[in-house]
């Protein structure tokens, strides 16, 4: 989505319970086209942007935004699903102050007047082609498409927020009520981007929270102390609201009853 804006932004933030709320998890690249300054905050990063310059923001995660009485930008929109899968590291160049002598950025900008000037695109192929052309320049304009090497010494603000749902799995695994969406809203992400994440290590919410309570409660079958607790209780504490469930999943997993695992 190609868009040309114009109002008061003298304070503007996404919290996580927007997040949370909409569902929305696209990127947006912001590009000031007035000379009033446009200031925000992503990701552990604050960028302000004059004329001419711009920023790529998400609204998977939370932001702040603050501006002037009267400000003008472009939008260009693209969903989370399209950029990632042509930049898996695009999370990398969040909150990045793009400067107006960017080259890609100003092709990314005659593009964008050239196809709003004209008449709306009716066929298929023109319409992917035309999308295609715009994510490969946000890619050049971010710098999300570099060689290889680059991208490998990026901080990873990715792999930073992975390891920060990993940990949060970890910590309240036996929790009866825990998910996806509690875990993305007490980190400010979406549910969406949570999965997203969590796809990239090839195993899910479910699965992995699963696996964290079987293994814990073979620990605890094993040891003598827990000799005096019922299997069932050992279910209950390590997470499983039903017993007969804990019972099938964990004969599957070790080929043994709990029982026997004493």
């Amino acid at each position: 989505m190609l868009g040309q804006m114009a109002g008061t932004i003298k304070h503007a933030t996404r919290k996580a319970s927007n997040i949370a709320n909409d569902g929305n998890d696209g990127y947006l690249l912001l590009i000031n086209t007035a000379d009033t300054m446009l200031n925000g905050a992503q990701a552990g990063r604050e960028y302000s942007i004059g004329q001419g310059e711009a920023a790529l923001v998400t609204a998977a995660e939370a932001l702040k935004m603050n501006g002037a009485d009267w400000n003008m930008w472009a939008n260009v929109v693209v969903p989370r699903a399209i950029l990632t899968q042509a930049f898996p590291q695009i999370d990398d160049r969040l909150g990045l102050k793009i400067g107006a002598g960017n080259e890609a950025l100003d092709l990314l900008k005659r593009y964008c007047q050239l196809l709003e000037s004209g008449r709306p695109l009716a066929s298929p192929d023109l319409i992917t082609h035309a999308t295609e052309t715009i994510v490969d320049l946000v890619g050049l304009v971010t710098g999300a498409k570099g060689e290889a090497a680059e991208l490998a010494g990026l901080r990873g603000l990715r792999a930073a927020r992975l390891q920060a749902v990993l940990a949060k799995i970890a910590g309240n695994f036996t929790n009866p009520g825990i998910s996806a969406q509690g875990v993305a809203k007490e980190l400010g992400l979406s549910a969406r981007y949570v999965q997203d994440l969590l796809q990239e290590t090839s195993i899910s919410f479910s699965e992995r929270v699963l696996e964290l309570r079987l293994q814990k409660a073979h620990g605890m079958l094993s040891q003598r102390h827990s000799n005096v607790m019922r299997v069932s209780e050992i279910a209950l504490t390590t997470g499983f609201s039903d017993v007969s469930y804990f019972n099938r999943r964990f004969r599957r997993r070790f080929g043994y009853t709990p029982t026997s695992a004493r």
